[in-house]
């Protein structure tokens, strides 16, 4: 077992998940990678399944449907500290995230708790969005950073890498938020119990294969989120 794992939550993710998994493996980062299948109609749970059979390292966990991504990530997390990891990524299954990253994250890692793959701290990285999806993705991480007072420049990154006593710490299951709001009040609950929160620079290319999950209503709902958080509405 690796001291590192990388969590995937999946949903009709079968065009890219291979190629996901093999360039984890590749990254030189020693991961192991743990899939979290919402019963994909597409099969991506089953094809992982298979190649299971020849990664070692490689697992993945069923759910019986969709029930979001901030839910995925609670078991996702659960399932792999029950394991002993000493360090936990989350990351997305469509390529937007690139494994190539994963080396620079560990070594950020010896000085934070949390590190954050940034798609804004050097400028604007974002590869092939829409002008509405890039302009409301930067109004709502201004916004959540001036109410919630987070100290990064992408609070809605859904590439960070977590120390497993960060996760242990902040109970997972208190969680309220679920879709894209779950990765602001997962950075907000590090930080309010004490951890160090640090970014690295990233380039975001958005999906080429498959259709996205997120819509301009969750991105709505991560802006009410942060008042939630800042008001004490999320406190456990």
């Amino acid at each position: 077992m690796a001291e590192n794992v990388v969590v995937i939550p999946t949903y009709n993710e079968r065009e890219n998940i291979t190629q996901v998994i093999d360039a984890v493996f590749a990254s030189g980062a020693s991961c192991d990678v743990l899939v979290v299948d919402d019963n994909s109609p597409d099969g991506t749970g089953q094809l992982v399944d298979e190649l299971a059979r020849s990664r070692p390292g490689l697992g993945v966990l069923h759910r019986p449907q969709r029930l979001g991504l901030g839910s995925a990530y609670i078991d996702g997390f659960s399932r792999v500290l029950e394991k002993g990891y000493a360090r936990v990524f989350s990351m997305d299954a469509d390529l937007s995230h690139d494994p190539q990253y994963l080396p620079r994250f560990l070594e950020a890692m010896e000085r934070y708790d949390v590190v954050v793959g940034s798609r804004y701290l050097t400028g604007v990285s974002v590869v092939n969005w829409p002008i509405w999806r890039l302009a409301l993705s930067l109004t709502a991480n201004a916004y959540a950073r001036m109410v919630s007072g987070l100290p990064v420049r992408d609070c809605t990154s859904g590439f960070q890498c977590f120390g497993a006593g960060v996760l242990r710490r902040i109970h997972l299951r208190a969680i309220r938020t679920n879709g894209y709001s779950f990765l602001i009040e997962l950075k907000y609950r590090a930080l309010r119990a004490g951890f160090t929160v640090g970014e690295i620079p990233i380039i975001f290319v958005d999906r080429r294969r498959g259709t996205s999950k997120i819509t301009r209503r969750e991105i709505y709902a991560s802006i009410a989120t942060v008042w939630k958080l800042r008001l004490g509405f999320y406190r456990e």
